[in-house]
C-alpha cells in the first residue's frame, strides 16, 4: 500500500486524553478486549492503540482517515532513555537496524512515520532516514533472530506491529504481527548491536519493552 502522508501538529505522547476519547465515540483506542497478535490474549493492563489515534491536538484527539499516515514521531526506550536511531550507514546485513542510541533526536535518523491499516488493526513503521519499512527478521537465528531493521520497499506481515498503551506508567510496547512478540531492547547487547531492537518478548512487562512515542 502506498501511503498517503498526513502531516499533523501533534503534541507529545504519552496520551492523556486518547483513552479518554474513546468515550466521546472517537475511535482511537481498543478496550482491551479480544486478543493480541498470534492469538495470544490481549495482556492485562494494556490497551490496543485502534488508529488512526496517535496524534493529538489541543482541545481533543485528531483522527485521521483510515489507511493513512501520521507523525514523524520519535521512539524512545523508557531503559536506558535514549531515541531509537535508523543506522543507515551500517553494511550488509546490518543496513537499517533500529538501535536505541542516540542522546538527541534532531535529525530523521531518530524519526518514523506511523502507517495504519484498518483492516488488519496494526502500523507499519516507516524510517524518515531512508523512507523503509521497519522489518522483523524472523528468519535469521541466534540472537540475530528477530532483530528490526528499517529495508523494506514495501509492507507485508513482516512489517505491521500492533502498539499498546498501559494506563499506569504511562508507556508503550510494540508488538511483531509476524510472531505475536514484544519488542525489546537489547541492554545486554556489546558492540554494533548494543541497544539494537529485537521482536523477542513474550511480555510486555519491563523497562526493556516499554518506549515513549513523542511527536
Amino acid at each position: 500500500m502506498t501511503p498517503n502522508v498526513t502531516r499533523r501538529s501533534v503534541f507529545a505522547l504519552p496520551l492523556g486524553g486518547l483513552l479518554a476519547a474513546s468515550a466521546t465515540g472517537t475511535a482511537v483506542a481498543g478496550t482491551g478486549r479480544g486478543t493480541a497478535a498470534g492469538g495470544r490474549p490481549a495482556p492485562a493492563g494494556w490497551t490496543l492503540v485502534r488508529g488512526p489515534g496517535l496524534g493529538t491536538r489541543t482541545g481533543g484527539v485528531t483522527t485521521l482517515a483510515v489507511d493513512n499516515t501520521e507523525g514523524p514521531y520519535r521512539l524512545r526506550s523508557v531503559r536506558n532513555g535514549r531515541y531509537v536511531s535508523t543506522e543507515v550507514n551500517y553494511p550488509s546485513p546490518y543496513t537499517g537496524l533500529l538501535r536505541a542510541r542516540s542522546e538527541a533526536a534532531s535529525g530523521s535518523w531518530e524519526k518514523f512515520w506511523f502507517d495504519w491499516e484498518n483492516a488488519s488493526e496494526s502500523y507499519a513503521l516507516r524510517s524518515a532516514a531512508n523512507g523503509r519499512y521497519v522489518t522483523v527478521e524472523k528468519s535469521w537465528t541466534g540472537t540475530d533472530q528477530a532483530l528490526l531493521r528499517a529495508r523494506s520497499s514495501g509492507i507485508g506481515g513482516w512489517e505491521r506491529f500492533a502498539v499498546w498503551f498501559n494506563d499506569a506508567t504511562g508507556h508503550y510496547v510494540l508488538q511483531a504481527r509476524t510472531n505475536g512478540l514484544f519488542v525489546a531492547m537489547e541492554n545486554g547487547y556489546t558492540g554494533s548491536r548494543q541497544y539494537a531492537l529485537r521482536a523477542r518478548s513474550a511480555d510486555p512487562d519491563g523497562t526493556g519493552q516499554a518506549f515513549d512515542i513523542l511527536a
